[in-house]
């Protein structure tokens, strides 16, 4: 049986054939010399994604790759960058430039002191050292402990690649460059909050031993404050006392509680001291509510700084909680973005938060002082299915009839499958619940994060 090769196929294969017979070559077979002094003048990034593919550059991260100007590589048999021995393909050698990848097993802060962020090329007979930074890959912020800490407070930042920080800017161009500790695998950081921090809120920027990175702009945010129990938003209740479900004016506590990150002025027991215990299968225990219709306008609070064009996954709502004691088993927060639901909802404009369920199981959930929690409002189940903007949501609030915004405990049976969204037989049945649960300072925030770039455009 004959075969036809389509010619469509012949350049990849072509290619295939050279990369293979081009393997066969390393470092070691650099035979056409003895090897000369070998001199380095300059090292350029190659990023053919780049408006510069070819620019010169005085560091470089794992994994990229680099065209090495000097002279004397002909003969080139070893080249060591940060202490690691390094493939090169001689293919890629002539006798001024070479081409070489910073492999990703490259020690970074392991390296021994001697040899890190150094390049050193050996022939035969000669070889050099070449001072040149070595990074990680691009440091990341993908939490920040309390995102709205009185100042003196420490914080903790968590990420990949924070090594090393340096300093750290807070809104309003305060900088910090003392008491800061890093981790040494670049996974957090913690850091005192100044004094001045600017009310506006936004990004913090943090240089670290892999470069600059920055935070979504929600830190201290207070502009966005919907409700905080102190002024910034209003607390509205209903119904004849003791309403008992209602969270009332007289149920606001004040009291300093938290360790590190404490409380600030007012804020709401979930469950109030008039009530000892939640029962099970209690569908809307307790509630909490702002204004709402004729009172609360999130399109004049917060469009100027959110656009209502503000793709979904670029908007949360950010809350503050304290939980002195474990959390298990029962009970969550119903976020409401407007009065409008019933108990046991799993679908319109709410989102159930249940911090002690983890990857289907229930673990206990307790902080020592306050913390932030974030959740995108395309997390909601109103919004989750497709695309959304911040419109969308504005939308939704402007039409219903009670536009109040709340939070409600509720003590019912949590199924897997509500959770998941498909088929599941796991339910964690409702149990009474004592659990003291805390929250203050409700707000909707940008999550948007200004690209840092190594290099000036």
């Amino acid at each position: 049986m004959k075969y036809i090769l389509n010619k469509k196929y012949w350049a990849p294969i072509a290619l295939l054939g050279i990369m293979f017979f081009s393997t066969l070559f390393t470092s070691c077979d650099n035979n056409d010399s003895e090897g000369g002094t070998i001199t380095i003048s300059k090292v350029f990034l190659e990023d053919v994604n780049s408006t510069v593919p070819d620019r010169e550059v005085t560091f470089a991260r794992l994994g990229q790759a680099l065209r090495i100007q000097g002279s004397g590589f002909t003969g080139l048999k070893r080249v060591y960058i940060n202490g690691y021995q390094t493939y090169f393909n001689v293919v890629f050698v002539s006798d001024n430039s070479m081409l070489i990848n910073v492999s990703a097993d490259t020690p970074i802060l392991e390296a021994d002191p001697s040899v890190r962020n150094t390049i050193r090329f050996v022939n035969d007979n000669n070889e050099t050292t070449f001072s040149f930074e070595i990074r990680s890959g691009k440091p990341a912020i993908t939490n920040i402990s309390n995102t709205m800490p009185n100042a003196g407070e420490t914080i903790t930042v968590s990420g990949t690649g924070l090594t090393e920080v340096s300093k750290v800017v807070f809104p309003g161009n305060i900088e910090v460059s003392t008491g800061i500790t890093s981790d040494e695998d670049g996974e957090f950081f913690t850091v005192p909050v100044p004094n001045g921090v600017s009310d506006n809120g936004g990004s913090l920027f943090v240089q670290t031993s892999n470069g600059g990175v920055y935070s979504p702009a929600y830190f201290n945010c207070k502009r966005s404050i919907i409700l905080d129990f102190d002024g910034r938003g209003t607390h509205s209740f209903w119904g004849t006392p003791p309403a008992n479900g209602m969270i009332l004016a007289t149920d606001i506590e004040s009291a300093a509680i938290g360790s590190g990150n404490v409380s600030q002025g007012k804020y709401v027991p979930h469950r109030p001291a008039r009530i000892a215990s939640i029962p099970a299968a209690t569908g809307r225990a307790t509630e909490t509510w702002t204004a709402g219709t004729g009172v609360d306008n999130w399109r004049t609070q917060l469009t100027p700084f959110i656009p209502a064009t503000t793709p979904l996954d670029k908007v949360a709502f950010q809350f503050d909680i304290y939980v002195p004691d474990a959390w298990k088993d029962s009970g969550y927060l119903k976020i409401c973005t407007i009065n409008n639901f019933n108990a046991g909802t799993w679908s319109g404009g709410v989102y159930n938060y249940i911090p002690w369920l983890v990857d289907g199981k229930s673990v206990a959930f307790q902080t020592t002082g306050w913390i932030t929690i974030t959740i995108p409002l395309n997390k909601f189940y109103q919004w989750s299915k497709e695309p959304f903007t911040f419109e969308a949501v504005l939308a939704y609030r402007e039409v219903a009839t009670y536009q109040n915004f709340g939070i409600w405990f509720e003590n019912a049976d949590v199924k897997m499958k509500d959770v998941l969204g498909t088929a599941s037989e796991v339910e964690f049945a409702s149990k009474p619940t004592s659990v003291k649960v805390y929250t203050d300072n409700w707000r909707i925030v940008s999550l948007d994060t200004p690209v840092y770039n190594d290099f000036a455009n």
